[in-house]
Formats: structure tokens, sequence, C-alpha cells
């Protein structure tokens, strides 16, 4: 019975996450925490009156927003996707590319250590969780699937991030 539930629970994941969850990378992370200069718990705290209940869900939580959901899917702009949390660097609108997943995608981050990786075991996959350096806020995950030249493809929550647009 308990080897049935947790492939149904594969399953559900992989209808909900959709099938590109599947390409995911099996080796560890080189990255496995974010720096965390307070507690968790505070920073839960502190986000939980700062974030509106979406983004909170989403970094706080480990959530995930419905696929082709953020305005950020449709940005062409030139500018910076920053943290939602703490406004933290992240993504280039350079680095930025259609992947048709549903979700906002870049295929590398904007600066180096702004962004860390973890290994992500839940729902019965084997996945690499990307999360702010700064604040430890749960952003996304990075597959091997991308265009060159990294060939990656960072699938990140637009609800985690805002838009400093540049001239």
């Amino acid at each position: 019975m308990q080897t049935v539930m947790k492939r149904l629970n594969w399953i559900i994941c992989l209808i909900l996450t959709g099938w590109t969850g599947i390409s995911c990378s099996h080796a560890q992370s080189k990255k496995e925490q974010p720096a965390k200069h307070k507690t968790e718990t505070t920073m839960k705290e502190e986000f939980q009156k700062e974030l509106t209940p979406e983004q909170y869900f989403i970094l706080c939580e480990k959530g995930t927003e419905h696929p082709f959901s953020s305005p950020l899917n449709n940005i062409k702009d030139k500018g910076v996707f920053k943290c939602a949390a703490c406004k933290t660097p992240l993504f280039s609108s350079d680095h930025k590319f259609e992947s048709g997943t549903g979700w906002p995608s870049f295929y590398q981050m904007l600066t180096e250590g702004n962004v860390v990786e973890k290994v992500d075991k839940s729902h019965g996959m084997i996945r690499r969780e990307v999360l702010c350096a700064k604040c430890g806020g749960h952003l996304g995950h990075v597959f091997e699937d991308g265009p060159a030249p990294t060939g990656l493809r960072y699938c990140i929550n637009g609800i985690s991030l805002t838009f400093d647009k540049q001239d």
C-alpha cells in the first residue's frame, strides 16, 4: 500500500509540476545551504508581515505558483529580477528565455553567490532547489535542459521575484 501511495504521489507531482520535472539532475548540488544571518523563525516572522500571503507561501513554505500565472513570464524589457523578500538581485533579463513551462526561466544567475542550490527530495523526485543566498527564500528549481551556453534552466516562481526595469 505504501509503495502504491508513493507512486500515486509521484504521478500527481508530475502532473502538477509538468513533465519537465523529470529532466532534473540527480547529482548532488555544490552549495547545500544559504547563508543565514538571522534565525529561520525570525526571518519567517518578518516576512509574514512584509510579504503577501502568496509570496510567503512560495518563499517561506516552498510552494509553487500555477504555471502561466505570473506576469513576469511576459516581460521583455531590459532589467533585473530581484528576490521579493530581501531585494537581492538574482537574474538579468539578458539571461531570460521562453521555456514553454509556464514559469519565468533563465539560463544563468546574475551574480555567482546570490543564488544557492539545495538537494530537494520532496514529491518522490530528486531535484535541485534554488534559494536566495541572502534570505534563504525558495525561488524554484534548476534543471539541465536549458539553452546554450550553460544548458541550465532556472525555473523560477514569478511571485518570488520583483522586476526593476532599466533603460
